[in-house]
């Protein structure tokens, strides 16, 4: 049984350096302000759909991001381990979009791909942490949901239907569920693999229309030309609005009803310090002190 496997992926801003640049004065983040990287728990949901390509002969791993020209890393990265081809859905009118619209523009991007067998995501995505993307593409496209998942365990051979591990509050739960079907992976599953070096030799000239452009405009000549009509696999497929027959108005900004009010700079700042030792009376004090403040007790 071969699979056709779509995997959601985003590049996001690494949190780990926010600055007071992070965020624009309209409340979005200013992603140009930080650097970015491949979503971790998308990561993990790779690694999953690679397994599956592995355990199924003739199945195809397919990614699909949305965002400017720059996020076709994000499609390198993925053919460089394992991935065999990607979409990068990218129009201004997609900028700015919650996660009603980005779920509004993967969903049609998906029923433009088709004859799909299962899409993986991240369970949610660092600039946002919401986990709502995946559950809204499922409900979007008709399809089944399985959330929190740590380990995708088996597909039958008749292809009806997936079994999954999933890991929720109390606990680790096994549940199967029909094909086609939506899954969600957590940051707890296997960590994705690294790059293979014969595969990053194949892909690393793979680009986009925009990167191309950005090249013309910066007055240079695109390097190695001629290998992207020898090649196909080298240039990766972008999608605009109108390709993916988008409604504008469910797009962006217009189709995101979330909208940021203010934001806010909060630091912290100890009042005060104490220095203990690890004598009785210290640890003694310290814990009628905790008593007195309600802390513990």
């Amino acid at each position: 049984m071969s699979l056709k496997i779509v995997v959601l992926a985003k590049q996001v801003p690494d949190t780990r350096n926010v600055g007071k640049d992070a965020m624009t004065a309209e409340g979005t983040v200013n992603r140009a302000a930080l650097p970015a990287i491949f979503n971790p728990e998308d990561l993990n949901a790779l690694e999953q759909a690679l397994r599956l390509k592995e355990s199924h002969p003739g199945s195809t791993v397919t990614l699909l991001t949305m965002g400017p020209g720059r996020a076709a890393e994000i499609i390198r990265e993925g053919l460089y381990r394992g991935a065999d081809g990607g979409y990068l859905l990218t129009d201004r009118s997609f900028a700015g979009a919650d996660t009603l619209a980005t779920s509004y523009a993967l969903a049609t991007a998906i029923r433009k791909i088709g004859g799909y067998d299962l899409i993986i995501g991240g369970r949610q995505a660092i600039d946002g942490d919401t986990a709502q993307v995946g559950p809204q593409v499922a409900e979007k496209l008709g399809l089944s949901q399985v959330t929190y998942a740590e380990e995708i365990l088996d597909v039958d051979e008749a292809g009806k239907k997936v079994t999954i591990k999933r890991h929720i509050d109390g606990g680790v739960e096994t549940v199967t569920a029909p094909l086609p079907l939506v899954i969600t992976v957590n940051g707890s599953a296997a960590p994705c693999r690294p790059r293979n070096a014969r595969l990053v030799q194949k892909y690393k000239r793979a680009m986009g229309a925009q990167e191309k452009a950005l090249i013309a405009r910066n007055g240079a000549e695109l390097p190695y030309a001629a290998l992207y009509e020898e090649r196909p696999y080298l240039n990766i497929t972008e999608w605009s609005a109108a390709d993916v027959d988008a409604d504008l108005a469910q797009c962006g900004l217009n189709g995101s009803p979330t909208k940021v009010k203010a934001v806010q700079n909060i630091s912290f700042q100890a009042k005060e310090s104490k220095t203990m030792t690890g004598s009785d009376a210290d640890v003694e004090g310290l814990i009628v002190e905790l008593l007195a403040n309600h802390t513990i007790g």
